[in-house]
């Protein structure tokens, strides 16, 4: 029987340098594995030229022992090595085979007659064990295909991750190129807003400035005359009609006096709200603010359409405390405010004619501790469908052109964000729209 276990040896070394498909490994194993099987076949028949020339009774059980030990040795060798590991489920087949016979060649040495007696189930044991040593290789053979088709599988998904990753990385890049465009594109949006805001800004100062210089030149032109009229009088001797044209030409000074002051108090403001460019808060006047702002928003939307009208009504609470914010940004948002308002108004006027009568109210109180502002118009209102987006940034209701779609956003953000406030939306489409600021007192 000790064929069976030489043979089981040898086919265990060819059959492992089949499986070993890593090519280095192939490669380190190929000739090891190679003289382990004809070393095995020299062995196989150098034991059994020496166990014909013994005594007969111990020929056979010599040659199972060193068939058995030479498989033992193989065995115990290829487990201590890492890279057999996964073909351990083909090795440790054989283990019932080198029991079996190691169990034959002790009852051969101890009990002679008993294996005599019973050699056949040793016989039928070696058998066994060599029958499941194929089954097992039959079974290792199946694994070992489905083995190389998990293989090929993950081959092909390494190579579709590596494609994904590539077009991962790709629209990555592509995706940071598109936000830095889109950073820059929305910086030159917020400088065009600014632009608009400032372009609307000098258009109200200069008309509000306008009338003042107005009444100066009308006054001055009218001073003129009357001099030229009271130096006549008194070449005449006519005393009493030159104090006359005198005192009208006092009235015509202080008047000019007038209006040279209100000027000159258009432009220290204006001065003063250039000077709050650090961003630092200071005590700020809201009545003030809101007062000239609407007045300036008004005018800037008349030097587009001289034919636009719109009634005014403030409702200033006197008693209001003077607030800690920015005002230069707090005057961004109520002209945002006001120009939108106006414009809602004038839209309406567009719409319906000289029935309809453009109205935008302001009006400031203490509300706990918050200062209240509300701008309200009658005009075009907003649709219940865009009030969600209303104070999205680059949203807007009007036309190309005619908006940028970051004021009522830069608002909300200088408001809620600068100040920590809240800022309101109350709107009927078609009736009216009203802007509620609340800001910590």
């Amino acid at each position: 029987m000790s064929f069976f276990y030489f043979l089981a040896a040898f086919l265990l070394a060819r059959r492992l340098n089949n499986l070993l498909i890593d090519p280095e490994l192939k490669l380190k194993w190929k000739n090891i594995l190679s003289y382990a099987s004809w070393a095995v076949v020299f062995l196989f028949v150098a034991t059994e030229s020496s166990t014909h020339s013994w005594d007969s009774e111990f020929n056979g059980m010599a040659a199972d022992f060193v068939g058995s030990f030479t498989l033992l040795g193989m065995l115990l060798y290829i487990n201590k090595q890492p890279d057999f590991n996964p073909y351990r489920f083909y090795t440790q087949a054989h283990f019932p085979l080198v029991a079996a016979g190691l169990i034959s060649s002790i009852a051969q040495l101890i009990a002679p007659v008993f294996y005599e007696k019973y050699e056949q189930f040793f016989v039928y044991a070696v058998l066994g064990a060599f029958v499941w040593i194929f089954a097992r290789w039959i079974g290792s053979k199946k694994q070992r295909e489905e083995l190389k088709k998990v293989n090929e599988r993950n081959t092909q998904l390494d190579t579709l991750v590596a494609q994904r990753t590539a077009e991962l990385t790709q629209q990555k890049n592509e995706l940071e190129n598109t936000v830095k465009l889109l950073q820059a594109t929305q910086a030159q949006l917020i400088q065009q807003e600014k632009l608009a805001s400032l372009g609307e800004l000098t258009a109200g100062i200069a008309h509000e400035i306008q009338n003042p210089l107005n009444f100066v030149n009308n006054f001055s032109d009218v001073s003129i005359e009357l001099i030229d009229e009271m130096e006549e009088e008194l070449n005449k001797g006519d005393k009493d009609e030159a104090m006359a044209i005198a005192n009208d030409i006092k009235q015509n000074l202080e008047k000019i006096i007038h209006h040279g002051k209100r000027a000159d108090a258009i432009v220290k403001n204006m001065l003063q709200h250039s000077r709050s460019n650090s961003g630092e808060k200071q005590p700020t006047d809201i009545n003030a603010l809101a007062d000239e702002y609407l007045r300036l928003s008004y005018h800037g939307l008349r030097a587009k359409d001289k034919m636009f009208n719109s009634a005014m009504v403030t409702t200033l609470d006197a008693a209001l405390p003077k607030v800690n914010v920015i005002p230069q940004d707090i005057g961004r948002v109520l002209l945002n405010l006001f120009n939108n308002a106006f414009y809602a108004v004038q839209q309406r006027h567009n719409q319906e004619g000289d029935s309809y009568k453009p109205e935008v109210k302001v009006s400031t109180a203490v509300k706990g501790k918050f200062i209240e502002v509300r701008v309200t118009d009658n005009g075009t209102g907003i649709p219940d469908t865009v009030k969600d987006k209303i104070l999205q940034p680059f949203f807007t209701t009007k036309p190309t052109g005619e908006g940028t779609g970051l004021g009522l956003s830069l608002s909300y953000d200088i408001v809620v964000k600068g100040h920590g406030g809240t800022l309101k939306i109350d709107s009927k489409e078609g009736q009216y729209t009203e802007f509620t600021i609340l800001i910590p007192a």
